[in-house]
């Protein structure tokens, strides 16, 4: 039962058990604070233990069935959209537009799945289809890489045996260059660097630190294209994203030898609340009647708004806990009084509310990181390698559902907040990571099957997840330049629309790709004239001349500057624009529209004749930059 599980996960372990690992010349000081923060993770879970008896009538855990064989691929090629591959080609189109995109590593993954859940029927009616039929582009070399890397994990093991087969997990990020720039490649798919990784000699001597200023530090290189953030491409191709994003984390893990979990959701009662304990679909359904520009629940805001404000310098905030008869009476009052306005927050606590808040997270009757990925981002700290974490967690933020994912943010920015006023608070990063693990991580939906003797590694491993998520938010909110690729690639494919029925397949694929090859020769121009479009300012198009330094932050420069020196015609009058001597242009941006792609906005930094190249097709509109609804 869920009460058994939280009890075992209470128990404290022996005090030598609770110290943490030590870098050399770390300062007794910072040591005590972390032994401090692991006695905060025991707590807060007998917190949560409390909450759980007071109102264990009220829930009702439904049974979570163990998965038969072949049905994890089942549900798997069902997410990815891959499961007409397991019948026949009434319905092949759309398999072939993603097939065609995919990396060898990333196709091979599709295979293993297919041979997987084929070994698993005993009864075939139908017989699975062998991706290799179909992805004729890369048959031979996925053939020939089958072959060589049938065992990933084995090959990771038999490289790896020092590195992962440790007695204890170290929480710690293994880090190869403490507090020095790096670079994060997002050009290259992930597993594809893993899989080079395999081949060659992987870095033995690693550093272990604690401190997170001496995290390494990661910079995204912006290629040519730029850097593309959540947010920049539309919600049409944003819903494309999980799906290439799923298939590439389990590339990844078949290259480190890992196994990609999934829960099935467990069903509470329904609840006939109106705020804690309601699904965030449906708040966000019912807050946007209020207000509908709204990503993130309302209460949430009010919540990190209300800490914002009054809670930051609190020492111990979020650590030190309210009293639990308090926080459920205000429980109450919120779902009595917080639409009508008549909820006096000035009147809590600030430990009342850092109570609330984590009981709002704890309530989702799915967990924040959703119960089919919780084992997964578990599971991320069985990666010895600190980039290879980052990678399966960026593409993990990026397969959660839009408000899951727009929710996590908002709890993140907050908590970095928090972070940032540690000499006041005295709650470094790892005091505060240590504080919201369980709340993240422990969900009375689903089952907490903790191995005997395992607790202390588990809390430090989750503790650790957190801990990045909290200090490299910035990079997992970005979507890989391959991805954006992928994309480019499913809706040049969709318009082309080839009958992929036709026993030739192979052939016709292989046509695709040469074609598009002779196509991107001929596009290689080294000057082109192209309109810009203003509808918002202007009647008439902008003509401008692009080259190979051409980009985004010049156009919108130059293009301020002729509105304010040469008076355009002008159709909205509108104070948008100010004109000073650095000609700079924060309020307006150039998206990248149709073509291969829905909408995108451009980094600065993007060299447009480069874009052009690989959508001339495309419409460039300058925009002014939307007013982002304030979260707190």
């Amino acid at each position: 039962s869920t009460r058994n599980c939280l009890r075992k996960m209470s128990q404290l372990p022996p005090e030598s058990l609770l110290a943490s690992p030590v870098s050399e010349g770390t300062n007794p000081g910072v040591e005590s604070l972390d032994n401090l923060s692991m006695d905060s993770f025991w707590l807060e879970v007998e917190n949560i233990k409390q909450s759980a008896e007071v109102e264990q009538e009220e829930c009702s855990l439904a049974d979570v069935k163990a998965q038969e064989e072949g049905e994890a691929e089942a549900e798997w090629l069902q997410d990815t959209g891959l499961s007409n591959l397991l019948g026949d080609c009434a319905s092949e189109h759309d398999n072939i537009l993603l097939l065609s995109t995919l990396t060898k590593t990333q196709a091979a993954a599709v295979q293993r799945r297919l041979d997987t859940y084929s070994r698993s029927r005993r009864r075939n009616k139908h017989p699975v289809r062998d991706v290799r039929d179909i992805f004729g582009v890369v048959s031979s070399e996925v053939t020939a890489t089958e072959k060589k890397e049938s065992r990933p994990d084995q090959l990771w093991h038999n490289r790896q045996t020092s590195n992962v087969h440790r007695k204890t997990q170290d929480y710690s990020c293994t880090v190869r260059n403490p507090g020095k720039e790096e670079m994060f490649n997002m050009d290259v798919a992930y597993s594809e660097q893993a899989a080079v990784l395999l081949k060659g000699s992987f870095l033995s001597e690693s550093r272990k630190l604690k401190d997170g200023n001496a995290l390494t530090k990661f910079k995204i290189p912006k290629g040519r294209l730029g850097v593309t953030r959540i947010g920049d491409l539309s919600a049409q191709d944003m819903k494309k994203i999980p799906t290439l994003a799923l298939i590439e984390l389990t590339a990844l893990c078949d290259i480190l030898g890992l196994e990609l979990k999934r829960n099935k959701a467990a069903k509470l009662k329904t609840t006939e609340k109106r705020l804690f304990g309601v699904p965030l679909n449906t708040l966000l359904e019912n807050d946007q009647k209020l207000l509908p520009s709204t990503k993130v629940p309302l209460l949430l805001q009010a919540l990190l708004s209300c800490l914002e404000k009054r809670g930051l310098e609190t020492e111990g905030i979020l650590r030190v806990s309210g009293s639990q008869t308090r926080i459920k009476s205000l429980e109450q009052k919120l779902e009595r009084d917080f639409y009508t306005g008549l909820f006096r927050w000035d009147e809590v606590h600030q430990n009342d509310v850092s109570g609330l808040l984590k009981r709002f997270i704890r309530e989702l009757p799915a967990p924040l990181l959703t119960a089919e990925y919780l084992p997964a981002f578990a599971a991320v700290q069985n990666i010895p390698d600190l980039k290879q974490r980052l990678q399966a967690l960026n593409l993990l933020i990026l397969i959660l559902p839009e408000p899951n994912r727009n929710t996590l943010k908002a709890l993140l920015e907050f908590l970095r907040k928090v972070v940032a006023r540690e000499n006041n608070n005295k709650m470094n990063l790892w005091n505060v990571s240590t504080v919201m693990a369980p709340n993240l991580f422990m969900h009375k939906g689903l089952p907490n099957k903790i191995p005997e003797g395992k607790e202390k590694q588990l809390a430090e491993g989750a503790a650790d997840v957190v801990r990045m998520m909290i200090h490299y938010q910035d990079l997992l909110w970005t979507v890989s330049s391959f991805l954006v690729a992928q994309v480019r690639k499913l809706n040049e494919s969709n318009s082309k629309r080839y009958q992929f029925c036709d026993k030739r397949i192979k052939h016709l694929l292989r046509k695709i790709h040469a074609d598009k090859d002779k196509v991107e020769k001929k596009q290689a121009e080294p000057s082109k004239v192209v309109k810009i479009h203003a509808s918002f300012l202007l009647k008439d198009s902008l003509e401008v001349h692009l080259n190979n330094a051409t980009r985004v932050a010049d156009v919108l420069r130059q293009f301020q500057k002729n509105m304010c020196q040469h008076g355009w015609n002008i159709v909205n009058t509108v104070n948008l624009l100010k004109c000073n001597n650095s000609m700079e242009c924060t309020n307006l941006l150039l998206y990248e529209v149709g073509g291969n792609i829905g909408e995108h906005c451009l980094d600065p930094d993007t060299y447009l004749l480069d874009l052009y190249h690989i959508n001339p097709h495309a419409e460039w509109i300058i925009k002014q930059n939307p007013s982002y609804p304030r979260l707190f």
